[in-house]
């Protein structure tokens, strides 16, 4: 019954919260990751693009 009143009020243990800034670090590290390789290897990423796109096309 008890389970039913916490589920009812919409509480929750404290240890079933998540880790909500484990998520935020690994969310700000991707995106820095990713900002510095499209720093440092845009425009070659951006040719093979070009490239493979035009030899989809024709």
């Amino acid at each position: 019954m008890h389970d039913l009143t916490r589920l009812l009020r919409g509480t929750r243990p404290r240890d079933e919260r998540g880790d909500v800034p484990g998520w935020v670090l690994i969310t700000v590290m991707t995106a820095g990751l990713v900002a510095g390789i499209w720093a440092i290897a845009g425009s070659q990423l951006g040719a093979m693009l070009r490239a493979a796109l035009s030899s989809v096309t024709g």
